[in-house]
């Protein structure tokens, strides 16, 4: 469930991040930090973090940024910000207010306003110069011949909105459609507040963070306030005070920018700058009263869901909030009737975190009633058994269950032809009991149901016969244990534990003696691999379906090394390729990050996040051609690894200079 939560929360971040840089904003920014809270709870090393959004809006010209763009980490807490405070350790702090508008660029040459350009991927954004130039903030022309960029961010205030703009959910949501209207309407009610500066070709420019507010204060731009502290305690408690008078400012607000007061410009031409954070006010927390609980239900695991009494929190209106399970209900105490917390958390619904002491007392404890659990599995009749972290149906024939067992096993194997619906038509007609009847289905089968031709049946047949020899890890990962992904299993195989004899053999007490494994996570794993024992020798029997040999030492070939792939392959499918590097004794990895050894893609001059990201970070590129010659001959690893990558400056029309890493055959 833990690996389902963390793929559903990128899923929609990225959805979020992409509606918001094309000014379409779904969610406010305390629903999407609360988003980006919650996966960081779960997963702190989630590549995402190390990511910056993408502007993908049409119509307007490209640019480069002079300034990176990068995005800024995040305290939600005191607590966080400690932490980072202490980590840094600076002499002194230069903090601002955090502006909640859109990002601009402003680049002058020789002290005339050239270009304005959006935030983009952080590297290249959209050019947006006659809709700047009606901004108030926007000067055309400095006082000094500086050739750079200026940074700022694109508001609206309070008042325009209200009188002009309330169809629009917020200030920033208005703000960021109207900067890239094609005919620049309604700009003219846009200011642009700036706080940073920069020179590419001068890093001595500024060395103190103020003296940079400082400069663009005379020249005439608007600048956020900024005050020098010493003490990190006394900015926790100008966080208060600030949060406590931000709806009497004229803009959104929705927290401070903290930096080390001393510039390091190599720091700030990082993805994500580590000498500055954004320090969030703490998350809207509204006080209900709990009226029922519903059961949601996935697989064969009954998830429980609070109704409360409408309440506005983030700027939605709030009326369902998660229980997460039976246990979590006693550890409360919670009743119908209770006074509640309810609070953002990142879930797609919010969370009830407990009891409302404060409104206690106002209830009459006659009028409270016991949550009640329900009993019986609405899909089978089998009574439900209550494991405390999770209400489960114990039946393993409940179709429920077995439906979504079916489902991840297509998509493990990354069947792309074998769609939802032909599944769910299989499913229905009882022809799908177990993942092993999968192998017994034929042409003529599929060609029988509803709008199957003869070729899309025989193509779904070819792909799903085609012989595979899996790893144990994609193979266990395929039979969908509650929360058990492929890389717990990676460790509990590097344990020993690498045959299926083996697994099959060891208890609970010994797989959670692995590090990073707990009783739970262990009584998961004995407990399915018990469950699906007969799916799975039934599947094996096939021949179609085989399990790679504990790989020798010695053919770990490429072990220590890491591949990414990206785009369509010719040869092969990318889980055929991971599960061929798998056997050589190198990781797949699904996204780019600082430590893989490399990309594979048929188009490296893609402007894909994961090439840019690459690119980044100085990983090699190889396309497929190089890698199946890797594969035949893995010393060529080597060779690729230790080839250079060179910097070559690209010029753009103004003659400036865009950084770019070729990787050289």
């Amino acid at each position: 469930m833990k690996q389902d939560q963390i793929a559903t929360l990128e899923r929609l971040i990225r959805r979020y991040q992409a509606s918001y840089y094309n000014g379409e904003a779904e969610i406010s920014d305390a629903e999407f930090d609360a988003l980006w809270d919650e996966l960081r709870s779960l997963d702190p090393s989630n590549p995402i973090f190390t990511q910056v959004g993408r502007d993908s809006v049409d119509g307007f010209p490209k640019a480069a940024h002079l300034i990176p763009m990068g995005s800024q980490e995040k305290a939600a807490n005191p607590a966080e910000f400690r932490t980072w405070a202490l980590k840094i350790a600076a002499s002194s702090y230069v903090v601002q207010y955090k502006l909640d508008g859109a990002s601009l660029e402003l680049q002058y040459e020789e002290g005339y306003l050239v270009r304005a350009v959006s935030r983009g991927d952080g590297v290249i954004g959209d050019e947006i110069t006659a809709n700047a130039r009606r901004m108030k903030g926007v000067l055309f022309k400095l006082d000094i011949p500086f050739s750079g960029g200026v940074r700022g961010e694109v508001l609206m205030p309070r008042a325009i909105w209200q009188a002009k703009y309330k169809d629009k959910a917020n200030c920033r949501n208005a703000a960021n459609g109207i900067m890239r209207r094609k005919d620049g309407l309604g700009c003219e009610d846009l200011e642009l507040v700036c706080y940073d500066v920069s020179d590419p070709s001068n890093d001595t420019l500024f060395s103190d963070e103020l003296e940079k507010i400082r400069w663009l204060e005379a020249r005439g731009f608007m600048v956020t306030p900024a005050q020098v502290f010493t003490d990190i305690e006394a900015i926790i408690r100008f966080r208060e005070e600030v949060a406590a008078q931000r709806d009497k400012l004229p803009y959104d607000i929705d927290g401070l920018v903290v930096k080390d007061q001393k510039t390091d410009m190599a720091d700030l031409r990082r993805a994500r700058p580590e000498r500055q954070i954004a320090f969030k006010f703490d998350l809207e927390e509204a006080v209900s009263i709990l009226r029922a609980v519903e059961w949601s239900e996935s697989g064969s695991t009954y998830t429980p869901i609070g109704i409360v009494d409408p309440v506005r929190l983030a700027g939605t209106t709030v009326q369902r909030a998660n229980l997460n399970n039976p246990d979590m209900i006693r550890a409360l105490g919670l009743k119908i009737g209770s006074p509640v917390r309810v609070v953002k958390r990142g879930e797609i619904i919010p969370k009830i975190e407990g009891l409302a002491m404060s409104a206690l007392n106002q209830i009459d404890p006659n009028t409270l009633q016991e949550i009640t659990l329900p009993e019986i599995c609405s899909t089978c009749g089998t009574h439900l058994v209550d494991g405390g972290t999770r209400l489960y149906c114990p039946n393993l024939q409940c179709p429920k269950r077995i439906h979504h067992r079916i489902e991840k096993w297509i998509s493990v194997l990354d069947i792309r032809e074998f769609g939802d619906k032909l599944l769910q038509r299989l499913y229905e007609s009882g022809r799908l009991t177990r993942i092993a009847d999968l192998y017994s289905l034929t042409e003529a089968e599929l060609s029988a149901m509803d709008r199957m031709g003869d070729l899309s049946a025989k193509k779904v047949i070819r792909h799903l016969m085609t012989p595979r020899t899996l790893s144990l890890t994609t193979f266990i990962a395929g039979f969908d244990f509650d929360g058990v992904g492929e890389l717990i299993m990676e460790r509990v195989i590097s344990a020993g534990y690498n045959t299926m004899e083996k697994l099959r053999s060891a208890t609970v007490e010994d797989l959670s003696q692995i590090y990073g494994l707990g009783e739970i996570t262990a009584r998961t794993i004995v407990e399915g691999l018990t469950e699906t024992r007969d799916d799975m020798d039934a599947v094996l029997a096939t021949g179609i379906i085989s399990i790679a040999s504990p790989p020798l030492e010695e053919s770990q070939v490429l072990k220590g090394y890491s591949f990414c792939f990206t785009g369509e392959l010719r040869t092969m499918k990318r889980s055929e390729a991971e599960e061929k590097i798998k056997a050589l004794g190198a990781q797949a990895k699904s996204s780019v990050v600082k430590d893989l050894s490399f990309l594979v893609t048929n188009d490296p001059g893609s402007g894909s996040s994961k090439n840019q990201k690459a690119q980044e970070l100085g990983i090699p590129v190889i396309n497929e051609e190089q890698f199946l010659e890797m594969l035949q001959n893995p010393a060529q690893a080597a060779f690729f690894k230790g080839a250079s990558i060179q910097t070559k400056k690209l010029k753009t029309e103004s003659g400036k200079a865009l950084q770019g890493d070729l990787f050289e055959n």
